[in-house]
């Protein structure tokens, strides 16, 4: 229960830590931290307007698209702390309850009829189609490492006792820091600024939504930083008490904001035709991950 609540409290700053990193980097002003909550706040007061050529899907698609990301919210632990719910191959629903949320904003987009939402939808679910193999490899290695298949298991079995276990380390941060942005549809994959529409990928999915469901879908986008932020987070917390954990969840979460805002200001979007390559090294850096695990097991030499 204190992870869920540590995550729902992060999600309320981390946009506006990656807004006000871009705005320094720039050298504006830039507004305050809580300004895209503020944002958000304001959309959830309005009421959404709905095509007559959309059905029910289009509807309730955004509700689904946040809840999805709560329960997997949900699973998540907090240094020897579980999440609401743990289990073994938690991590299995973890992945599959986020692709049910975005499986719906897919079929969204599709339900409007506009060709240019369907153009969005058949990116998206192509760019998160080829991330897949790159979280499984991942968590499939750590869960090979420490013999345990559940995020808390894992997370307090996990150790640093060599240098191959800090590369391990660093090369899982970076994984899981660009799942974050490809899920999240930001640099370098797509940009969620820009206003064209050809070169649109999650933006042109949500052109329709209007009022309290874009509102939802702006919160479930914080929410999602956050769960992957709390991913890199638990691999480092290992079994510290509640009192040592939290600040140092939320540190890290404030770190992983600013480096998610100095990317976003200083590397360019990639072009589209570039994209599934980039995505698939990801998948290649998973698997050094895992000859990396192998290699600590000692496997090679049986």
């Amino acid at each position: 229960m204190i992870s869920f609540i540590v995550i729902i409290v992060t999600s309320l700053f981390i946009s506006g830590i990656i807004v006000r990193t871009k705005s320094i980097c720039s050298g504006r002003k830039g507004s305050g931290i809580m300004q895209p909550m503020r944002d958000i706040l304001k959309l959830w007061k309005k009421g959404s307007v709905y095509s007559h050529t959309s059905s029910w899907i289009f509807r309730i698609a955004p509700t689904v698209y946040f809840s999805s990301i709560l329960m997997a919210a949900a699973a998540l632990p907090l240094g020897g702390h579980c999440g609401l719910f743990s289990f073994d191959g938690d991590f299995v629903f973890f992945a599959y309850v986020l692709a049910t949320g975005k499986f719906f904003n897919i079929i969204a987009a599709l339900d409007t009829g506009s060709s240019f939402e369907g153009m969005g939808a058949s990116r998206e679910a192509l760019f998160s189609m080829l991330a897949e193999p790159a979280f499984f490899l991942l968590m499939g290695s750590l869960s090979l490492l420490t013999g345990y298949t559940s995020f808390n298991a894992i997370f307090q079995a996990l150790h640093f006792g060599s240098y191959i276990t800090y590369a391990l380390t660093a090369i899982a941060t970076f994984i899981l820091l660009m799942l974050a942005m490809i899920e999240n549809s930001r640099m370098p994959i797509d940009d969620p600024k820009t206003h064209l529409e050809l070169t649109m990928i999650h933006e042109v999915m949500i052109l329709d939504n209007s009022g309290f469901d874009l509102g939802l879908i702006f919160q479930a986008t914080n929410f999602k930083f956050v769960i992957y932020g709390a991913l890199i987070a638990n691999m480092f917390l290992g079994n510290l008490p509640l009192y040592d954990a939290i600040p140092m969840f939320l540190g890290i979460q404030v770190v992983f904001g600013i480096c998610i805002g100095l990317i976003e200001s200083f590397m360019a979007r990639y072009r589209m035709t570039h994209n599934a390559q980039f995505v698939l090294i990801l998948s290649s850096l998973s698997l050094l991950v895992l000859f990396g695990v192998l290699m600590l097991l000692n496997k090679f030499n049986s």
